[in-house]
């Protein structure tokens, strides 16, 4: 992209290809697939593998719908933008901004996890300033350039692949009795061990799709980085085909692992987390120390795209109109600084809120992203209906195509429905329905209001960069 390019307000194409491939292999894995998945676990049972296949299956299609409208038109946006166009600029503002929110909450979430990592290092240092430093560090990296970006999170990301693939394999050695003297159960303890395959039964399933959910959203910020490459439509096709075996050996191999070696009801699942309890339980030494190396990186990681991810969201939100022009402009490296400090500012401040606010406030914050997850979904599902019927009346080749449009696209919908309405009448998972969609109700008004005082004809011209 030239200079002159840059400088009237565009992103550089600074992504490598095998920056986009490793971004959308382990980019946005973060602890909730080392640490989290244990809380899945243990309230599930070893059905808690449903569950993450059903998440995955959902996961795979929604890709598959966002990989036809992105190859078709890629942009940064993405999601947000189709949802804009499909179904009106309501729709685009609410999911642009609802998606923004996730990703601002979860820059204090991995913040918070790195600092008490290194703080059990270094206890003389409090968890805070940590967590504070982490964020200055990759707030910077992200303010540079994005190849800078790019760099960090490819090493980030071949170091969790490593790791997860190292992990399997120990897994798989030990459950063929590789291991002599660490016997594990094994299948039997998936089937007929500790109150059998689903102990607490099929609800429990749909609950910890909440859970599941929060793994795997950030699979969809590829599309969103891939824009931001030389030739985005060919890296968003490769990315979204690779999709089913990505989450079919990170996930659920490592899953499969765990609940064949820890029993669901272990105390220390849900404190030590899964990895770290399967390795105690296969008897590794230093299992906690090599889990901690594991985790910072993956939560340093999930940071890292955080703040990117959620500059992004802004950028393109500014772009469209429905948010400050400021956070339209780029630099002359073609970064949207702007966007990145702002987002990155909002999370320091959550950060501030959890360690110095009574605790339920920055609960009530985190409850509040609780089923953004499903929403992002849903609304992809609706934009991709529209999109598809727009495509073909306007005589354009769609060289991606979901699969068996439209049913599986209705199916979808459907499941998505269902699984916010199990979700809503379990106590456990109620209040976090109930404020994610309380929350989206409010941006979803303010997104009419905003779109009705500033019709899409009459949207501002972005600032030009800086």
């Amino acid at each position: 992209m030239t200079t002159s390019g840059v400088s009237s307000g565009q992103l550089a194409a600074g992504f490598k290809p095998r920056h986009v491939t490793m971004l959308s292999i382990a980019g946005v894995i973060g602890a909730g697939l080392f640490v989290g998945s244990g809380h899945a676990i243990a309230s599930a049972g070893p059905a808690a593998i449903v569950a993450y296949a059903l998440a995955g299956a959902l996961v795979v299609l929604v890709m598959r719908m966002l990989g036809e409208m992105a190859v078709a038109s890629p942009d940064t946006g993405s999601f947000s933008t189709y949802a804009d166009r499909a179904i009106g600029r309501w729709a685009g503002f609410t999911i642009g901004w609802l998606y923004w929110w996730f990703w601002v909450l979860v820059i204090p979430i991995e913040a918070i996890a790195a600092g008490v990592v290194l703080n059990n290092w270094l206890p003389h240092i409090e968890p805070w300033c940590f967590a504070l430093s982490i964020t200055l560090l990759l707030t910077a990296t992200n303010l540079f350039s994005v190849a800078k970006y790019g760099e960090f999170e490819f090493w980030f990301a071949l170091l969790k692949v490593i790791a997860i693939i190292g992990f399997i394999g120990l897994g798989a050695f030990a459950l063929a009795g590789g291991l002599p003297g660490r016997e594990v159960s094994g299948l039997a303890q998936l089937l007929s061990l500790h109150g059998g395959f689903m102990p607490n039964g099929w609800t429990a399933i749909i609950g910890a799709l909440l859970t599941t959910m929060f793994s795997y959203l950030g699979t969809e910020a590829v599309t969103i980085a891939a824009s931001e490459s030389a030739d985005p439509a060919r890296n968003i096709a490769r990315a979204t085909r690779s999709v089913i075996w990505r989450i079919s050996v990170f996930y659920l191999l490592s899953i499969f692992v765990i609940i064949s070696v820890v029993p669901w009801n272990d105390p220390l699942l849900p404190l030590h987390g899964s990895y770290q309890r399967a390795l105690e339980l296969m008897s590794v030494p230093y299992a906690k120390v090599l889990v901690d190396v594991v985790v910072l990186v993956a939560v340093a990681s999930c940071l890292n795209s955080s703040i990117y991810i959620a500059s992004r969201m802004l950028f393109s939100l500014a772009r469209r109109g429905d948010a400050p022009a400021l956070t339209g402009r780029t630099s002359t490296a073609g970064v949207p600084r702007a966007a990145v400090i702002g987002s990155t500012l909002i999370g320091m401040l959550a950060t501030v809120v959890n360690y110095f606010a009574p605790a339920h406030v920055f609960g009530f914050l985190l409850a509040s992203s609780g089923s953004i997850a499903l929403l992002v979904y849903l609304a992809i599902a609706f934009s991709q209906l529209r999109m598809r019927a727009t495509l073909e009346r306007q005589g354009q080749v769609i060289a991606f195509r979901m699969w068996l449009f439209p049913w599986l696209t209705y199916a979808v919908i459907g499941f998505i429905v269902f699984a916010l309405g199990v979700m809503f009448v379990m106590p456990e998972h109620r209040l976090e329905v109930s404020l994610t969609l309380g929350l989206a109700l409010s941006v979803l008004l303010i997104g009419v209001y905003h779109s009705r005082r500033q019709p899409l004809g009459a949207r501002p011209p972005v600032a030009p960069a800086v």
